[in-house]
């Protein structure tokens, strides 16, 4: 029984060599690869790299220096808009996740630099934030579904300190999100 045991922890080992190392396989030999594809390899490496991120981002979250995002309604940093008034502004995202991706952001911070942030005197602005994403949402022909996500503190990989949606869609969204 131990031999047995033994015989297949070594012929495991051989076998994960192997595969690790094309050098080691004799001519024509072919080893089944049991490794995830390669994507879901970047997703987590992604993920992992967005978390990263989300965690430096908090370090200075609160600094009251200039975003990425101010510098964006500044134009001193081109964008794609999708959709623009007064008080806010709608753009393209640079690392899509969902075939739609637009960014909707308050055009003045105004202390908003997260969810946690919002007081009363916001109201208005979360209000016109969620009716500019509907108008993208129909600007981009999402008419049969898109998701609207506000990602909040180092937790929730926020990783740009000015409140801001994502809106997602052209593609089946899964349950649960994250």
């Amino acid at each position: 029984m131990a031999t047995r045991a033994a015989a297949a922890t070594l012929s495991a080992a051989t076998s994960s060599l192997l595969r690790r190392s094309a050098s080691l396989r004799p001519h024509g030999f072919r080893v089944p690869c049991r490794v995830p594809p390669q994507r879901f390899v970047r997703h987590i490496a992604s993920s992992t790299n967005e978390e990263a991120a989300a965690r430096a981002a908090a370090a200075t979250a609160d600094t009251g220096g200039p975003t990425i995002f101010d510098k964006i309604i500044a134009k001193e940093i081109p964008s794609t808009v999708v959709y623009e008034d007064d008080k806010v502004l709608a753009f393209r995202d640079i690392n899509p996740q969902a075939p739609v991706h637009v960014l909707v952001i308050p055009k003045v911070r105004d202390g908003l630099t997260g969810l946690d942030k919002a007081e009363p005197r916001h109201v208005e602005i979360l209000g016109q934030l969620l009716c500019a994403a509907k108008v993208v949402a129909e600007k981009e022909g999402l008419a049969n579904g898109y998701r609207v996500v506000i990602n909040n503190g180092p937790e929730g990989c926020q990783s740009v300190y000015h409140l801001h949606l994502h809106v997602l869609g052209g593609r089946q969204m899964k349950w649960p999100a994250g």
